[in-house]
């Protein structure tokens, strides 16, 4: 194990330890592999999933993993029309697991989290009666405000660039506070504590996982 990764692994240990005052279950993953063993076995077949746009839960494996096993899968890239989406959005409330990943979490154990739309943060919020947050372990931050500074300097950039999006950061790389029609930072939440016990589920990876 390389030095980088052992030291992650006590970062880790460190944060896992903090979420249990905050009633957040955490688990380690040393690999992605191991994470979406973990995801699988926190999720009984037959549930009812559904997720948010995260690269980090596609990057790790979980959504091909998820879709070859006898789950119920809540797709919102499955509407056709805004109706449609909207409709999808709703379901994904009653859903039994919310799979998604967190712009930022301290070594306090708080979640940072910034959205354009506001369905992921809601989500994560109320509602699926499990969420399970992927996050590796480059989105781990000293502060709630470094993790806000994260999603503006390290994140925002290159998700709209992704999302090919005409927003100031996708175009200079750099934050200008902007609002523009398509800003995807309208929403920002902070979680410091899950209001239900062991709801929130975080599986932190020692590796580099999205934006």
């Amino acid at each position: 194990m390389s030095f980088i990764k052992q030291s992650n692994a006590n970062t880790a240990a460190t944060i896992l330890s903090k979420l249990k005052k905050r009633n957040m279950e955490g688990y380690f993953c040393e690999t992605c592999e191991e994470a979406v063993q973990k995801a699988l076995e926190l999720m009984p077949e037959g549930s009812v999933i559904s997720w948010g746009g995260s690269m980090s839960v596609k990057e790790c494996g979980l959504m091909d993993a998820i879709e070859t096993r006898n789950y119920t899968l809540i797709d919102r890239s499955k509407a056709a029309t805004p109706q449609e989406k909207r409709e999808i959005f709703a379901k994904a409330v009653m859903a039994d697991y919310y799979l998604m990943s967190t712009n930022a979490i301290t070594v306090e154990g708080e979640l940072i989290n910034v959205d354009g739309f506001g369905n992921r943060v809601a989500c994560l919020c109320a509602g699926p009666s499990n969420v399970i947050v992927i996050a590796g372990m480059n989105k781990v931050v000293k502060s709630v405000q470094d993790g806000i500074d994260r999603v503006h300097t390290t994140a925002a950039p290159p998700n709209t660039t992704r999302l090919q999006l005409d927003t100031p950061c996708a175009k200079t790389g750099v934050c200008h506070d902007c609002f523009s029609p398509d800003s995807i930072c309208s929403q920002t939440v902070i979680t410091r504590r899950s209001g239900i016990p062991g709801r929130i589920k975080i599986l932190l990876v020692n590796e580099n996982l999205g934006f």
